[in-house]
């Protein structure tokens, strides 16, 4: 018996020391399809569980019974919700999220347009925060304790403190009203020309640049600082390399993967998180698209939005963990 149990035993143990980054990421994916099924499970279930009605909500509260009950049949409803969730994921797994219930066009292709919308919205601002995160929080490493370091701290403290859609109305005000150097609403559509896409989009963009950066900038310079009292810091120094440059060529290779996880994680809150930035500036993506559709209970739409988000941000996530194991050699090759 005891010669038959290692063998049992040790083809699954071989393939985790043979390979065990993918090991791991095989790991990381496997619970990342495990979570979406079950936000799935709460999606769907959640908005069953809400009080009120499609059908009553779209003919009025002096609709007859028979009206309601016809609608609540041409739309499927007074079947069993355990069927309906196995249709609408199988379905939502090959890309078909049914039809909208108040517009009756397909909702695969009005989130094909919206998407696009709100991924261009989040790279315009991941471009501009992220490069830009990095730098600011390497210059208060260097400036620790001193005015500069004292400045960015405070800045992104009230940043940090103010909620989105204030800091939207606050650009409006300004910018918008007052100076009229910025488009408001931030309208766009198909065919505009990509200088205007950009024009029409910078309230908004600054609006995310600023909720995110503040955050960004704090972790880097909190896993930057975490590594400068390491040995070879002190090396580095004694070698007469300069404060700045000890920074950017040690300090901060040796904080990426803290660095690169607080980066993917706000990368996914610029996607996700969009939704009351679009509805502040009326722009035409995803997180509008969600809230014109819970106001009229269109439950096929919000339940299409609710997934994708979580989608994308379970796979952002699930792209920063194994990013940082892929940045972190201890993770790399775990005893």
């Amino acid at each position: 018996m005891s010669d038959l149990q290692p063998s049992t035993v040790l083809p699954g143990l071989r393939f985790n020391q043979r390979f065990p980054l993918l090991s791991l990421i095989i790991e990381r994916f496997l619970l990342s399809l495990v979570l979406l099924f079950a936000v799935s499970v709460l999606i769907f279930g959640g908005l069953e569980a809400l009080p009120g009605d499609f059908a009553t909500t779209y003919l009025g509260q002096s609709a007859t019974p028979q009206a309601v009950a016809n609608i609540r049949a041409e739309l499927g409803l007074n079947r069993p919700v355990t069927t309906r969730y196995v249709e609408w994921l199988g379905n939502a797994v090959q890309g078909n999220f049914g039809t909208s219930w108040a517009s009756k066009n397909s909702v695969s292709e009005q989130i094909g347009k919206r998407l696009g919308n709100s991924l261009f919205l989040a790279a315009c601002a991941a471009v501009i925060s992220v490069p830009l995160a990095v730098g600011l929080g390497m210059l208060a490493v260097h400036f620790r304790n001193r005015l500069p370091d004292k400045i960015i701290n405070v800045i992104s403290l009230a940043a940090i403190s103010l909620p989105e859609f204030f800091i939207g109305y606050l650009l409006i005000l300004f910018f918008g009203v007052k100076f009229g150097i910025a488009t408001f609403p931030a309208t766009v559509y198909d065919g505009m020309a990509f200088v205007d896409r950009l024009k029409a989009i910078a309230l908004p963009t600054a609006t995310l640049v600023l909720v995110v950066l503040a955050h960004m900038m704090r972790m880097t310079r909190a896993a930057i600082l975490s590594v400068m009292s390491s040995a070879y810091m002190e090396t580095a120094e004694l070698k007469g390399l300069s404060a700045f440059r000890a920074i950017v060529k040690h300090a901060a290779p040796n904080a990426l993967a803290p660095i690169i996880n607080v980066v993917a994680l706000n990368l996914a809150y610029l996607i996700v998180g969009v939704v009351v930035v679009e509805v502040v500036f009326v722009y035409p993506g995803m997180g509008q698209y969600m809230v014109d559709a819970v106001t009229v209970r269109d439950m096929p739409v919000v339940q299409a939005c609710g997934l994708i988000f979580a989608a994308v941000y379970i796979l952002l996530n699930m792209v920063a963990d194994v990013l940082a194991i892929v940045a972190n050699p201890r993770l790399r090759h775990p005893r």
